[in-house]
């Protein structure tokens, strides 16, 4: 398969998985601290009140997140068409795409982690001061906080490793 093909197929791939991520993020954050979409992303997404549920959650999830799927993936398969051969290319980009899910994950899992036991740590627990005293809004808060750290983490990592892989592949 052409180089060009291979990239606008993973292109579009990362943004199907960057969408549903979000979708499903927002399913568990919305278990977590319903109060944080109810007090603050329906309004934000300009979601109808029929919707403010699981289903404007997962809305919210697929509007937020779809278009960083193109973002890095323009980046990242756009480094990647440069440095390593069509053969390797998609098994590539789709192992990199995985790698960033998971860290992306690990942040998300990280930010609720840090809104369960923050209270408990003095200097963290100063921070959460400035949230809305509501646990659940908290957790909700901070998961999403860690995605976006964390995505912006395994997106420089996806880098990282085509930036590595380059040698060994052309070898």
């Amino acid at each position: 398969m052409a180089k060009p093909v291979q990239i606008g197929l993973l292109i579009l791939v990362s943004c199907l998985v960057a969408g549903a991520y979000g979708a499903l993020h927002n399913q568990l954050s919305y278990s977590v601290g319903s109060a944080y979409f109810h007090d603050v992303k329906f309004a934000e997404f300009g979601i109808p009140p029929e919707q403010h549920n699981r289903i404007g959650a997962a809305l919210i999830g697929w509007r937020a997140s779809w278009w960083m799927g193109a973002f890095m993936g323009i980046a990242v398969f756009g480094l990647a068409s440069v440095l390593v051969p069509a053969k390797h290319l998609l098994p590539l980009g789709l192992g990199v795409l995985f790698l960033a899910v998971f860290v992306t994950t690990i942040g998300a899992l990280g930010g609720l982690l840090l809104a369960i036991l923050g209270p408990n740590i003095p200097v963290i627990a100063d921070s959460l001061a400035q949230l809305p005293p509501d646990p659940g809004f908290r957790r909700a808060a901070l998961m999403h906080e860690g995605s976006y750290i964390g995505g912006a983490l395994g997106g420089l990592i996806a880098l990282w490793t085509i930036w590595r892989a380059r040698r060994s592949l052309n070898a």
